[in-house]
């Protein structure tokens, strides 16, 4: 059983996981677990996989007001796990974050049931922080986070990707920019403000999209389902400009790219570093101990990545022009591909077979 979501963020690691054990065992079977009205409910059974809801939500940080329900939430949540546990009998459970692993790892663990948690962050979120004293082995990204952690539990693999760009349908350049309907001899800017959009990012690409075109680039423009009606009647019939709620295949966008603009969400960051991208990385102010900062620093202090901060969004089309520099661009694809572990995902199952086994 695997559990994890709320965002892409969790959602694309938890099938990353899911189909390396499928490929490994066909026989396996997996069941989802995820929160009740969260994109992951939608996202998993497209991918195949079945899912079951529990009503768990997120503490409120900001409005404390709205956690009056949150211990009923949390009460009821752990109730169907328990059963969801009975019923399916899982050999292991894996969690990839966010409050909807919480319940069902914590009622595992208490049956004794093989965990194991995978955190994608430099900063771990606080659902991994209080189940970590429970769970068997911590499959992270990042080096230091003994801070949280037992030491003896942590195993570094780095974050599981959605794209494996060498075994791309894809075959070429060529071919990728023909699938976003944009022009082979015009570089191109990617952006993506993850599967839920960016309104900082969004609203600086329509601002900015007339200076951005006057440098000659195209742009593949992720926009998020919150903001896709908005956006969609306005820029979708501008010439040089491909705009979707949601990039199916990422493996073409980014063979695409000659630049990519994104948050700095640790998933997102994983996968630039396999596709060897030069990336302006604009953290967002609004999650939880300011994580994806910490994650962009860890780029940029390497030389592999370039640190833009959403009230700077006004500077965007100089950034573009310093990194389209031929050296510049070359520098920063060449220092975040060295940061890339391009086989995490067989790393972390490898773990959990050894659970398996145990």
């Amino acid at each position: 059983m695997i559990s994890g979501g709320g965002t892409g963020g969790h959602i694309f690691p938890a099938l990353a996981i899911a189909k390396e054990i499928q490929l490994r065992n066909p026989d396996a079977a997996i069941h989802f677990v995820g929160a009740l009205g969260r994109m992951e409910m939608e996202k998993i059974p497209q991918a195949g996989f079945s899912i079951s809801g529990i009503p768990i939500t997120g503490i409120q940080r900001q409005q404390v007001w709205k956690n009056g329900l949150f211990p009923i939430k949390l009460l009821k949540s752990l109730w169907l796990c328990h059963k969801l546990l009975a019923q399916h009998k899982p050999d292991v459970v894996i969690g990839t974050g966010g409050f909807a692993s919480g319940p069902l790892l914590y009622m595992a663990a208490k049956k004794g049931i093989p965990c194991l948690i995978q955190e994608q962050n430099s900063f771990p979120g606080i659902t991994n922080k209080i189940l970590a004293s429970r769970v068997q082995k911590i499959c992270v990204a990042y080096s230091g986070l003994e801070k949280w952690f037992p030491k003896e539990k942590i195993i570094v693999t780095g974050n599981p990707v959605r794209t494996k760009l060498p075994d791309s349908q894809v075959q070429d350049k060529a071919q990728a920019l023909a699938s976003f309907g944009l022009q082979p001899q015009q570089p191109v800017l990617l952006v993506t403000g993850g599967s839920l959009g960016a309104r900082a990012l969004n609203e600086a690409i329509a601002q900015q999209l007339p200076a951005l075109q006057a440098m000659g680039l195209q742009i593949i423009w992720q926009c998020g389902s919150f903001y896709a009606a908005q956006l969609l009647p306005k820029f979708q019939e501008i010439p040089g400009v491909w705009i979707g709620p949601f990039i199916q295949d990422m493996d073409a966008a980014y063979l695409a790219a000659d630049v990519v603009l994104s948050r700095a969400g640790a998933s997102t960051i994983s996968e630039l570093c396999v596709a060897q991208k030069a990336a302006i990385l604009v953290p967002s102010p609004n999650v939880a101990e300011d994580h994806q900062t910490k994650n962009a620093m860890a780029l940029v202090q390497e030389n592999a990545a370039v640190l833009l901060p959403e009230n700077a969004l006004a500077q965007l089309p100089e950034v573009v022009k310093n990194i389209m520099a031929p050296h510049q661009k070359t520098l920063l694809e060449q220092q975040i591909g060295r940061l890339a572990k391009p086989h995490a995902t067989e790393e972390i199952v490898d773990q959990i077979f050894k659970l398996l086994a145990v």
